[in-house]
């Protein structure tokens, strides 16, 4: 299987620089953007501006508007009435891919003239008890993450029955259709997984081991499995507290001085990644790293060679897309896919040749 790596000249990026958002666990993030008075020409995609970020309890009170328009980048908000969108996402916190799925989610807020509220708890009854308190509110529309389905399945219902429309966006492409989801946005794992191993044999690797962060999601597994069937080596998976930084460094390095015929470790997020660059040199292992899941710091990474490729999945585009296109189902009754086929954000391989096409996103933080 062949995945097209990432160039110049096929990822049309026009992100704009937008701040950092706070890290969020159980809690809720509303995100103001200007109100319908401060309306300029309406610039659709291109139109990627950023609101002030104001981090709150649950109640979810609203803090300072601010607008801010990207040289070069022609810049506008919406003239439709004011509406209301929750995100509801598994993101742990501490996990630098999220922030770039909020302002991803942020900047078509601002676009849309939408009251957009971000909550996350990694934990599956946690994150399902905030996906009822979004149907509670009565929302005009639900982007939710799928990590596991059977706990979310409930809520899903609920919300269909409550009439509020729902997009899946991150986690869940094997179940969002199944469980009755308007549109998707985001990468095929199993897809991404099969390429990834493709890519193992073309560097003559041997014995894979793949780093799960999370026991259980969908997306992860996913992952690790597509390697073990593309992958003609030895696949070995390890899973490891993602939360405890500490101990998913020492975890891996433990494994590595256990075997060393590992010679290249998988990891599945960026921060990972990092820390086990720091395990193989703490266990004196010949091992090389490569990822799923980009950030600046690993951009870095990749260029200086400590990291050898990373799988882009762009979680700015999974964010943007699944706001605009509840604006745009609302609106205008659009639904990418047509309602049976996933919209697909990756995978796309970031390697030290063409890492320099990205970078420059990265160090807004929107790749």
């Amino acid at each position: 299987m062949r995945i097209p790596v990432l160039s110049r000249g096929n990822q049309g990026d026009q992100h704009a620089r937008l701040e950092r958002p706070a890290q969020t666990r159980g809690k809720t993030v509303r995100i103001p953007v200007s109100g319908r008075r401060n309306r300029r020409t309406f610039a659709v995609i291109a139109g990627l501006v950023t609101a002030a970020l104001a981090l709150t309890a649950c109640s979810g009170s609203g803090g300072k508007n601010a607008e801010t328009q990207t040289p070069g980048v022609a810049a506008g908000q919406a003239n439709t009435p004011r509406m209301k969108i929750i995100m509801v996402t598994h993101a742990p916190a501490g996990d630098t891919f999220w922030d770039i799925i909020q302002k991803g989610a942020q900047a078509a807020a601002v676009k849309d003239n939408v009251d957009l509220t971000y909550t996350a708890d990694p934990d599956a009854p946690k994150q399902a008890a905030l996906l009822q308190n979004a149907i509670d509110q009565k929302p005009d529309g639900i982007a939710l993450t799928m990590p596991n389905p059977d706990a979310l399945a409930d809520g899903v219902a609920k919300a269909k029955a409550a009439g509020i429309p729902v997009v899946g966006l991150n986690a869940g492409v094997d179940e969002w259709k199944q469980m009755g989801l308007l549109e998707y946005f985001g990468q095929d794992e199993s897809v991404a997984g099969q390429a990834f191993g493709d890519k193992l044999n073309s560097v003559g690797a041997k014995h894979a081991l793949c780093v799960i962060q999370t026991q259980g999601q969908v997306q992860l597994e996913a992952r690790c499995n597509g390697v073990k069937q593309t992958f003609r080596g030895q696949t070995e998976v390890l899973n490891v507290n993602g939360e405890d930084q500490s101990a998913t460094q020492s975890t891996i390095q433990a494994k590595l001085q256990q075997d060393r015929s590992i010679d290249y470790v998988v990891t599945l997020g960026a921060p990972i990644a990092l820390l086990a660059v720091q395990s193989v040199q703490g266990a004196g292992s010949s091992a090389k790293v490569a990822t799923f899941d980009l950030n600046k710091s690993l951009v870095a990474a990749i260029k200086d060679g400590s990291i050898q490729w990373a799988i882009d999945q762009q979680p700015f585009l999974q964010g943007y897309l699944a706001v605009d296109s509840l604006w745009l189902y609302k609106y205008n009754g659009n639904y990418s896919g047509g309602s049976t086929a996933p919209v697909l954000t990756g995978p796309a391989f970031i390697t030290k040749d063409n890492v320099d096409s990205v970078s420059t996103y990265a160090d807004r933080g929107t790749r």
